[in-house]
């Protein structure tokens, strides 16, 4: 395997004029593509595709895309749905392997209208002239525009191709309604940490991978798998840049080494022949001295930070700031400290997270804990005034704060039943003691006859029908016996008392 894929040069030998003899014992054996790692390291068959287990059981119908399958039992176009890394891309090149079957792609990237519908044509020739099936691998399908995809409903629906769309987006936004009912879709799952390693262990091993010129330390494989963030491509493309790193340093100290034994000869006078020299295979000797380790370093090196599964505009934007907000009203402050620090290091806005916290603080806190919404939008003015990387901290004190204070929505239902009786046209006239007197002729209409300054009573309650006649007697906030609304619920009580004048003990 030539070094070429790690575009590492050999040593030179004493003469310069090619590799040393560490270098060529280290050189992988057979010529290699200058592919990258991922995709030489590709699925040749389902069976060797890992993860996604519910997809491809026996009579799936992924299975039957890849065998050809036609007749009644044809399969039908898919969407395949899932973060990248997945597998999405090595699926459909497995399909394009299918028996019987033109494989055409396209991205929607740069693919038009008049891409789709010479495909569309040629697809028509070739199952009418040939008796072929074309299978279409459109990537990235949610880029496609509605009349982009309106393009693909001929095809699809009378069976000239048969759609392979990829998309990292959720379809039920992203793709067509008449392209989703004539389609499978397909969601594949995050790989699992078993998955990565299977496939670094297969590329470590492989002829078409790094066949055995590296091997992983155990440290540098957790490594990889902690950055790879589930996904496949990262993780290879991750073990290619740990290897080159690897072997650029071995290639080094081959360097160095055989610089030193060059002067120490000068210098001596003695012969690299001599009897004394160490012979090869001695005792104490590395059994394969050729292959190299690559270390924690090596790995930490080429890539020290994780990869962060984050759209700011799709799915994973409102999946983790959902899962920030339940962790909150959940009183789980560790988790809420997780995707908080998710959503920074995916660079989502700060100010986006300040509002959240707004929310949170009205709605899931309220008056169990008064200082809660003050804590927040002190968070959201710091966050203004010292921006990023500083901000994190009094976001994380906002967070620690609201995760751990007693909870209350009281406040969130009342306005939100109060609202509902509105829109019900319970919302009858203002009583005619509350209503403004300040205007000429309101005196005349008896508008604030009769009305009780409340400064003037006991207590400064006063006891008179503050809302419409219709809603007399309706309570719409009610606290609960959590943190400061435990002792305002008994203060509510004794308030509603003396304004509707219930005099009972």
């Amino acid at each position: 395997m030539s070094d070429a894929l790690f575009d590492v040069p050999d040593p030179l030998s004493e003469d310069g004029s090619g590799p040393s003899a560490h270098a060529r014992d280290r050189a992988p054996s057979r010529a290699r593509s200058r592919a990258p790692l991922a995709v030489r390291m590709r699925p040749r068959t389902l069976d060797e595709v890992v993860g996604q287990k519910h997809l491809l059981r026996t009579g799936s119908p992924l299975r039957g895309l890849a065998a050809g399958r036609s007749g009644l039992t044809a399969a039908s176009s898919v969407i395949l749905w899932g973060p990248p890394g997945t597998g999405k891309t090595t699926i459909a090149h497995v399909i394009a392997r299918g028996h019987d079957t033109t494989f055409v792609e396209l991205s929607a990237v740069t693919a038009g209208v008049k891409d789709v519908r010479r495909v569309m044509d040629e697809a028509l020739t070739a199952r009418d002239l040939h008796g072929r099936t074309t299978v279409l691998f459109l990537d990235e399908i949610h880029r496609f525009t509605k009349a982009q995809q309106d393009a693909l409903l001929p095809g699809v629906e009378n069976g000239w191709v048969v759609l392979v769309a990829a998309t990292t987006e959720n379809p039920s936004f992203s793709v067509i309604a008449p392209l989703l009912s004539r389609s499978l879709l397909l969601t594949l799952q995050p790989l699992e940490r078993a998955d990565i390693a299977e496939l670094l262990d297969r590329a470590v091993s492989d002829p078409r991978g790094l066949d055995g010129a590296v091997v992983l330390s155990p440290e540098a494989r957790e490594h990889l798998l902690d950055v790879s963030g589930g996904d496949a491509r990262k993780a290879l493309t991750s073990l290619e840049a740990a290897a080159a790193v690897a072997l650029s340093h071995a290639a080094a100290s081959d360097d160095d080494a055989d610089g030193a034994a060059r002067s120490g000869a000068e210098g001596s006078g003695a012969d690299a022949s001599d009897d004394g020299a160490a012979e090869p295979g001695a005792a104490g000797e590395t059994p394969d001295a050729s292959v190299v380790t690559v270390t924690l370093e090596h790995a930490q090196e080429a890539v020290n930070r994780a990869a962060v599964r984050y759209d700011k505009q799709g799915d994973q934007h409102y999946d983790v700031v959902s899962a920030f907000i339940k962790s909150i009203r959940g009183s789980d402050v560790d988790a809420a400290m997780h995707y908080l620090a998710r959503m920074i290091e995916a660079g989502e806005d700060p100010r986006f997270i300040a509002r959240r916290l707004i929310i949170s603080a009205s709605e899931d806190i309220g008056l169990a804990d008064p200082t809660a919404l003050q804590t927040a939008v002190a968070a959201a003015q710091a966050v203004q005034l010292i921006g990023m990387p500083e901000g994190r901290i009094p976001l994380a004190e906002a967070v620690a704060h609201l995760a751990t204070a007693p909870k209350s929505n009281a406040a969130y239902l009342a306005i939100d039943e109060a609202i509902a009786d509105v829109r019900a046209g319970r919302a009858g006239p203002v009583p005619p003691h509350l209503r403004d007197s300040h205007y000429p002729g309101a005196n005349e209409l008896g508008h604030g006859a009769g009305y009780v300054y409340a400064h003037d009573t006991p207590n400064a309650v006063a006891t008179q029908q503050y809302p419409p006649d219709e809603l007399v007697g309706k309570d719409y906030y009610r606290p609960t016996g959590y943190g400061h609304e435990r002792d305002l619920a008994q203060r509510v009580v004794r308030l509603r008392d003396i304004v509707r004048g219930d005099t009972r003990p």
